[in-house]
């Protein structure tokens, strides 16, 4: 199958746009906070035990929130202000910095004892220069020692191009259907989750990733400056082999 152009309209809002108002329903739990929020204490407090820490594409504050609930100094950004809007809404206590921009270009100046991009939030750059640019940002404003944090998936190597049509949830009044295209070469794929309700009709919610492996990640740490210092299949530590799904990636900043 050839290559498909990418969805029309798609930017950098587009995902926080569509999911703003279910994100917290269909992904509050997709991680483990507790196990996140204790990682980031652990590390940060090696650096800096206030520290301050800076979280890419924090979207509801799913994260965020807790880990400022921890005693860290937190400050999140996010291209979405819908996104942004219930982190607000949420944050009763005003305990998250919150900043309205692009993960690259709008970046605080910091320095940070640490920063975090969660969840596959580095696959939501589209294209290897953005990402390389990402890493390089964050370098920048990590302080002495500082960390880079990434949760991310490993790509399988031998995904094939293609479409698919799914159910990913059904109801009486409502049903989600997933519809997907992959396209291998680019190491791309986008989608839309399509929301059919008996009371409100359509609604489309688009997503698009451009994922790396691993090892793609590791050289841009190395051309950002950083150096891996730990990796494992989650938060709480479990080991990483050849049969992890996920990853988390500690890059620490060079001090020489």
């Amino acid at each position: 199958m050839r290559d498909t152009a990418p969805m029309l309209g798609y930017n950098s809002t587009s995902y926080g746009t569509g999911f703003a108002d279910v994100y917290d329903d269909w992904y509050g739990d997709v991680t483990d906070v507790a196990a996140t929020v204790s990682r980031m204490v652990g590390l940060v407090g090696l650096v800096d035990p206030a520290g301050p820490v800076l979280e890419l594409g924090a979207g509801t504050g799913r994260l965020a929130i807790p880990l400022a609930q921890a005693g860290l100094g937190v400050t999140a950004i996010d291209s979405s202000q819908e996104m942004l809007d219930r982190l607000h809404a949420l944050d009763a206590d005003g305990s998250v910095t919150v900043l309205h921009g692009d993960m690259v270009k709008d970046l605080p100046d910091g320095p940070f004892a640490a920063a975090l991009i969660a969840y596959n939030t580095i696959f939501n750059l589209l294209d290897n220069g953005a990402q390389q640019a990402c890493f390089s940002a964050v370098a920048a404003r990590l302080a002495p020692d500082g960390v880079f944090v990434v949760e991310a998936f490993v790509p399988e190597l031998d995904t094939l191009a293609g479409s698919d049509v799914s159910v990913r949830s059904m109801a009486v009044d409502r049903v989600v259907l997933s519809v997907s295209q992959t396209t291998p070469s680019s190491q791309q794929a986008e989608g839309q989750f399509i929301e059919i309700t008996e009371a409100g009709g359509v609604r489309l919610r688009p997503w698009s990733v451009r994922w790396a492996t691993p090892e793609q990640l590791d050289a841009m740490a190395t051309a950002a400056g950083l150096v891996l210092d730990a990796r494992h299949a989650d938060m709480a530590g479990t080991p990483f082999d050849s049969e992890s799904t996920q990853h988390v990636s500690v890059y620490r900043r060079l001090t020489g």
